[in-house]
């Protein structure tokens, strides 16, 4: 029993650590105070000089674990070889949370993201989520961008600022929330988000530009609304559409 719940402890911490690359952001995390800091991962074939110089002295002030790697096994860590450069951190941020928590909330306004690609967009989805009425963003780890450096840099500081609940997929948590009212964002609904009064517990799923929400998840959802569209324009970029709910009246 005593094991199982060491695992459980083990499987919940781990499950809040995200892995971030590239010199230059790396020397970000290492001089902000407020992001909590797991283990520094560098490659043995660096040389001791400029970013890299910086980077260790930054580690060795805030007493940071660092773990050396041959590159192959560095790669792995960052998951990104073309770009890592050598250099890989792992963070442990408290926003990043499990969906399941979800049912936890009594009241929610949340942003649902469905095959979302693009990191810039992430980006700027989650830096109009946090400065607007949004309590968090639901992002699936299949069929989805990951957080990297483009998503820090195109959320321009805001990544920790506000709830990201991650899931295998939307359907495993769309389907595990009674008493909840899902929008899928179609151009074809008859509604527009100006229309309605969101209810106490909202999920707004959005889709990707090409082929909008999917047609498995549009399925577990209850209603769908529109962005009015005028001049005969058809769409908006997702990450637009996002800042839209973001500030919609409650």
């Amino acid at each position: 029993m005593k094991d199982s719940q060491e695992y459980k402890d083990k499987k919940a911490f781990f499950e809040k650590v995200i892995t971030l690359y590239g010199r230059n952001v790396v020397i970000e995390i290492l001089q902000d105070d407020s992001i909590e800091i797991y283990k520094l991962h560098m490659a043995e074939s660096n040389k001791t000089d400029g970013a890299i110089k910086k980077i260790l002295s930054l580690a060795k002030a805030r007493h940071v674990e660092i773990t050396y790697h041959d590159k192959n096994t560095l790669s792995r860590i960052s998951k990104n070889a073309k770009q890592d450069q050598g250099v890989a951190c792992d963070i442990i941020s408290k926003s990043y949370q499990n969906a399941t928590e979800i049912k936890n909330l009594t009241e929610f306004r949340l942003i649902a993201l469905d095959g979302i690609h693009n990191p810039q967009n992430l980006g700027m989805i989650i830096r109009s989520c946090a400065a607007g009425n949004i309590d968090g963003i639901i992002l699936p780890k299949k069929n989805s961008a990951k957080i990297s450096p483009l998503v820090i840099k195109a959320s321009a500081g805001t990544l920790f600022k506000l709830p990201i609940y991650f899931c295998n997929s939307l359907n495993d948590i769309l389907k595990s929330l009674n008493n909840t009212k899902i929008y899928a964002l179609s151009s074809h609904a008859k509604e527009s988000i100006y229309d309605i009064s969101p209810h106490a517990k909202s999920i707004f799923v959005l889709g990707n530009e090409s082929e909008g929400v999917s047609d498995e998840v549009e399925k577990l959802c209850n209603d769908e609304v529109k962005i009015p569209m005028q001049r005969g324009v058809e769409s908006l970029n997702v990450a637009v559409t996002a800042s839209l709910i973001a500030f919609m009246k409650s």
